[in-house]
């Protein structure tokens, strides 16, 4: 479920046989991660709302090409926006998160409209997926390993996340094609699906004391929700193979 870009790379396309490599690279933001002298000259973290991963030509010309973010940016320090940001030389001392990660989203669009070729690669959004914390959140007692059964019923869903609806709006203006995997919904009515309790079989002696304040309800128990996000890419890419195959047909 990690924030993230995921390429691939078809060496010798055929119909019966890909050979395919397959990278991973670790970009929780899209934007890159920063460190800025304070004051007194004590170097602090910062993100640069204006720079694309250092990552970026590393995979650029892939044929395949998932990006990723959204968890990292409910973080304490990202949600609360204060003299965290930077855009050029300049550190803002409050920023809202929503127009931090819109701002960080346009340049992660500049940068794909400028460097992807669109009739080269195909580009894949992946939205985030839904967390289950109740009582609290992963630091603070939030838990989740009661739930047994998804939620069946759409009126318990939670609202829509707004960074989502910041993305989809993103992804309107760009020249570039993106194929948005919109997985948010799906997600929230899987509440059963978490690790929580379970993700690790040796705990440490604090875990043991307070299981409460280490539950991860916010990743997936493998295998489980995550294989279906592969299903939708499949069929994705199978629908794109099919409408190629009719344009070339089209064009003898």
């Amino acid at each position: 479920m990690g924030d993230n870009i995921l390429e691939a790379k078809l060496h010798t396309p055929s119909y019966s046989k890909i050979n395919c490599t397959v990278e991973f690279f670790v970009s929780p933001f899209l934007v890159q991660e920063w460190e800025m002298p304070d004051k007194n000259g004590i170097k602090k973290e910062t993100l640069r709302l204006d720079l694309v991963g250092r990552s970026s030509d590393q995979y650029k010309t892939a044929d395949i090409i998932i990006f990723n973010t959204g968890h990292w940016w409910t973080h304490e320090k990202t949600s609360k926006g204060k003299d965290y940001y930077q855009e050029g030389s300049h550190v803002y001392d409050e920023l809202n998160v929503l127009e931090a990660f819109r701002k960080a989203l346009t340049t992660w669009a500049r940068w794909v409209d400028a460097n992807v070729n669109p009739m080269k690669s195909l580009v894949f959004f992946r939205g985030y997926s839904a967390s289950h914390f109740s009582g609290g959140q992963w630091n603070s007692g939030g838990a989740c390993d009661s739930e047994v059964e998804p939620i069946k019923n759409a009126t318990y869903l939670r609202e829509y996340p707004p960074k989502m609806l910041v993305l989809e709006k993103v992804l309107r203006g760009m020249k570039t094609h993106v194929t948005y995997l919109n997985v948010t919904q799906m997600t929230d009515y899987r509440k059963d699906g978490h690790p929580s309790i379970y993700r690790k079989q040796n705990l440490s002696p604090e875990e043991r004391r307070s299981p409460l304040l280490y539950q991860d309800c916010s990743h997936w128990c493998l295998p489980g929700v995550p294989d279906t996000w592969n299903e939708i890419l499949y069929s994705e890419l199978l629908i794109y193979e099919y409408q190629n195959r009719h344009v070339q047909k089209r064009h003898r």
